[in-house]
């Protein structure tokens, strides 16, 4: 049985080698439950006042560590972690394998890799509510895939993934891991099986010094957990826990699942913001399907807890030693003072907050003098790292609850207005946002403020700024006070001086190719499995109040505004003095006898001033107008240089144009935009300046009119406007009153049926359209029960799961005559050469007599998938649906699939 009530706060430094350790937990906000700052910090308010302190000391009490394993953002059973973590007080780590890059976005157009940095700010939103650490091995997610085999083929084997979940373990160290998934065919997607292999591995692979050695190397520790646990399991099969996430937490004031969802729901990009929570009583269920070091429970019983048989309190840590106690007889009895300061505080807590600081700061004390102690004991490695790991966890526990007892507050952020950083102006998909940034190279003014809401004076022994090496930083103006007053405050100004080389604030992984590359690069090696980079400007107090010491630390961060009048914030973040793009993003060039195209390259800067040269990279062969071009600037702004390029008489192929800017004796070949919600905070995303240019020999309609209904979003208006075809995009009004009979063919975006409510409603006038003799092209949808729900078809047709998802699959053309393949391009099997990341997805299974498969494709070992593509004649007009992935190839420039997707477009339209 569980021998202590549970309470352990996740920390940041277990999490990561030693050198990264230090670095981080300077990083960390009072009162944070979670170690990541970027998404919009303002705490929530139950970690605050004196709820917060409870919960805090919930933690405080006990040593249990809990990990979590699951493949994508969204996997997570929220309601369990919420329980574990907020409710019995253990420290929980959660390790995702990939950012669900490969997915579909509801929100926007923004896939691959930017859609991954969206992901991970949604589930670092959603972690907040479930109070605990995250952490991302190198995998990427490279699409649906059927099979663990497969999904193993694309990550190269077992060992990258778990490599990485090996060095969570080591370093995190939980008593008991936790999988999501099985790791059978029962779990569904090829990610999740492999999720559950990989951590049925990791859980004894972790403890084999043997395993991944150069981690051993490194200085991390071999550990073996002490049970594996898995999920989804029914709760008519054999499981060994069943936890109920239902339950009412007085502190939360509503149940754990309750509180769980309203972090899932930042998920948007998942659809998450029309799921909704069923009522009634909510279990989760586990099975132990392996342990190490412990007396498992007899086959069939069951447990209350997934700490049962471990002793989770402060004490038992010295028993973990075995017969080493002897060499330390000390501690256990330090171990003790340090629980009575927990129990004094929670006692005190209850009668007044303010009351609890001073044990609270008494166990702090306390708990760093016994570090001290055990970093110079003669222990093992092995054993010095496993109380370590828990002993600073309490470290940073006792800090921030003593700081919220105290009620003490300290932000810092931009300076004066005239002072750095610059606010300047970056796009996200939902509009522009104005924000504060570090220009690497200009020096800038931070104002610290600090407010003592205790009872007693406050000493301030250090008042000062982290910063990163080769920074510099120093007062501006005053000094620091030496004493502040019960209920008064202090503000100091800092001067802030950035290398003009100063690493900028970006993602520290990588991938050169997103449409193949299925593992990252990794460009900065010490922050490999941390969900992003720690932010670069801290600040730091020391203090001491009656004679005992304390610290208090927060993240520089700036305040955001858009043009819908929401304020948030995010930490202050490094960019390079330029940003260089190429737009547009895609370029299609129709094939002929001299094809040529603009290629614009917005260069933009924060610095007061700059200049240099752009100059396009263009595949041999080709021609640019003219070769370079000068850029000046007065004030942070941007300017577009422009060249025409020319590939004379290049075959019809997908080529790469990129684009460079020299200034001042660097070279920058980046871009940069905000990826930023108020609700997710934002992080800066980087790519190349590049262009995928591709020359397509394709013909296209003449005076085809199109309506674009867009639906989550997607790029294919802006590639059909290329090949010089007339797109409108049309309204929720034009849907409900306008003309629709001017468009020769109306377009649905994806998953319109799914997002635009509107569509729902119109639905009956766009088929009337079909009816008069319109073509309607609908794109695939993701909810196959509200689709077939809603009878949206004109005639009986069936929306199903079914895809096809590799890439590469064959295709047979099933009605080899139908206009279809002939206007007003000729499709052969070679157009279906080069498609990206899958065929198709959401597939009708079943469908009236009156359409027509034109397309069948399949994935290895599987039947026919004919529904990818109907065609039905609806009246005077035509009603094609299609699940191909029209969505990635367009964007990315496939010519097969342009040719394919303009006599879609063309049916109905042919000559006659």
């Amino acid at each position: 049985m569980r021998l202590l009530n549970r309470s352990a706060r996740p920390s940041l430094r277990p999490a990561l080698t030693f050198s990264l350790c230090l670095l981080l937990v300077l990083l960390v906000p009072a009162s944070a439950q979670v170690p990541s700052p970027w998404v919009d910090t303002k705490p929530l308010s139950v970690d605050t006042g004196r709820t917060g302190l409870k919960l805090m000391l919930r933690r405080l009490h006990n040593t249990a560590r809990l990990m979590h394993t699951v493949a994508h953002p969204d996997d997570e059973d929220g309601g369990m972690l919420t329980l574990e973590s907020r409710g019995h007080g253990d420290s929980v780590l959660q390790l995702t394998l990939n950012r669900g890059e490969g997915g579909q976005n509801k929100t926007g157009s923004n896939l691959f890799d930017e859609l991954g940095i969206i992901r991970t700010l949604e589930l670092l939103a959603a972690d907040r509510y479930y109070g605990v650490e995250q952490r991302f091995t190198r995998v990427a997610d490279f699409g649906f895939s059927k099979t663990a085999e497969e999904t193993f083929q694309k990550w190269g084997g077992h060992d990258i993934a778990l490599a990485d979940m090996v060095r969570v373990i080591r370093t995190f160290r939980p008593d008991v891991i936790c999988t999501r998934f099985q790791g059978d065919p029962r779990d569904g997607h090829g990610h999740h099986q492999a999720s559950g292999i990989l951590t049925r591995e990791a859980f004894r692979a972790a403890a084999d010094p043997a395993r991944f050695s150069e981690q051993i190397r490194e200085g991390l520790q071999p550990w073996q957990a002490k049970k594996l646990y898995m999920d989804n399991v029914r709760a008519n099969e054999d499981w060994t826990i069943k936890l109920e996430t239902s339950q009412y937490d007085p502190l939360l004031a509503e149940t754990y699942v309750q509180f769980a969802w309203k972090g899932l729901k930042h998920q948007l990009s998942q659809g998450a913001g029309g799921w909704n929570l069923p009522e009634g009583q909510r279990f989760s269920y586990y099975k132990l399907i392996d342990s190490a070091g412990i007396t498992a429970p007899a086959a069939g019983a069951h447990e209350n807890d997934f700490f049962d048989g471990i002793d989770t309190s402060l004490s038992a840590l010295a028993g973990r030693l075995g017969a080493d106690q002897s060499a330390v007889p000390w501690l256990r009895p330090e171990l003790q003072a340090i629980a009575k300061t927990v129990d004094d505080a929670t006692i005190a807590a209850n009668q007044s907050p303010q009351s609890s600081g001073a044990p609270l700061l008494r166990g702090l004390d306390l708990t760093r003098a016994l570090i001290a102690r055990v970093e110079a004991a003669k222990l093992s490695a092995f054993e010095k790292a496993d109380l370590l790991v828990n002993l600073r966890t309490k470290e940073q526990e006792f800090e921030d609850a003593a700081n919220l007892a105290l009620g003490l507050d300290l932000e810092i952020g931009p300076g004066t207005p005239d002072g750095r950083p610059m606010a300047a102006t970056f796009p996200t998909g939902d509009g522009d946002v104005l924000a504060a940034v570090i220009t690497a190279g200009n020096s800038f003014l931070l104002r610290a403020t600090f407010h003592n809401g205790s009872t007693a004076p406050l000493e301030v022994k250090q008042f000062s700024l982290e910063v990163p090496e080769g920074w510099k930083s120093e007062l501006f103006m005053d000094k620091p006070p030496k004493r502040i007053a019960p209920g008064d405050g202090c503000a100091l100004m800092f001067r802030v001086s950035p290398p003009v080389d100063a690493q900028p604030t970006k993602a520290y992984f990588h991938r050169d190719d997103p449409e193949n590359d299925a593992i990252y690069k990794i460009d900065n090696p010490k922050y490999v499995t941390l969900a992003l980079p720690p932010p670069p400007v801290s600040v730091r107090l020391e203090y001491s109040i009656n004679g005992a010491d304390g610290v208090m630390r927060s993240v520089a961060r700036t305040p955001m505004h858009d043009d819908k009048s929401d304020v948030w914030s995010m930490p202050l973040a490094v960019v390079p003095p330029f940003s260089v793009q190429a737009a547009p993003a895609t370029q299609i060039l129709l094939a002929g006898a001299s094809p040529s195209a603009e290629l614009n390259v917005p260069v933009r800067t924060t610095a007061d001033h700059g200049s240099g040269t752009v100059h396009p990279e263009v595949p041999s062969g080709w021609n640019v107008e003219p070769q370079s071009q000068s850029v000046a600037f007065k004030e942070p702004g941007q300017t577009i240089a422009s060249f025409k390029e020319m590939p004379d008489g290049a075959k019809e192929s997908r080529y790469q144009v990129r684009a460079q800017l020299d200034a001042d004796g660097r070279e920058y070949t980046e871009g940069y935009s905000l990826v930023a919600r108020p609700d997710i905070g934002g992080f800066f995303y980087y790519q190349p300046a590049l262009q995928r240019a591709s020359i397509v020999d394709v013909k296209v309609p003449q005076g085809l009119n199109i309506g674009y209904v867009m639906g989550a979003g997607d790029d294919i208006p802006d590639v059909l406007r290329e090949l010089g075809l007339k797109v409108t995009v049309l309204s929720p009004g034009d849907l409900a009153h306008g003309d629709l009979g001017r468009f020769g063919t109306i377009v649905l975006g994806i998953r319109a049926y799914d997002t635009q409510d509107d569509v729902k409603k119109n639905n009956q006038r766009l088929l009337d359209y079909v009816q008069n003799g319109g073509t309607l092209l609908v794109q695939y949808n993701t909810s196959p029960a509200d689709f077939n729900g809603g009878h949206y078809t004109p005639y009986p047709a069936q929306l199903s799961r079914e895809r096809v998802t590799v890439e590469q699959a064959p295709v047979a053309i099933l009605d080899p005559q139908n206009p279809v393949f002939h206007y007003p391009n000729q499709i052969a099997e070679r157009d279906f050469d080069g498609w990206v990341q899958e065929r198709g997805l959401y597939f009708m299974d079943q469908w009236d007599a009156h359409y027509t498969p034109l397309l069948a494709s399949n994935d290895p070992g599987e039947q026919p998938q004919k529904g990818g593509l109907l065609l039905a004649q609806y009246g005077k007009g035509y009603y094609i649906y299609t699940g191909y992935a029209f969505f990635r190839q367009l964007p990315f420039g496939v010519p097969g699939a342009i040719r394919l997707y303009v006599n879609l477009l063309s049916v109905g339209h042919e000559p006659r």
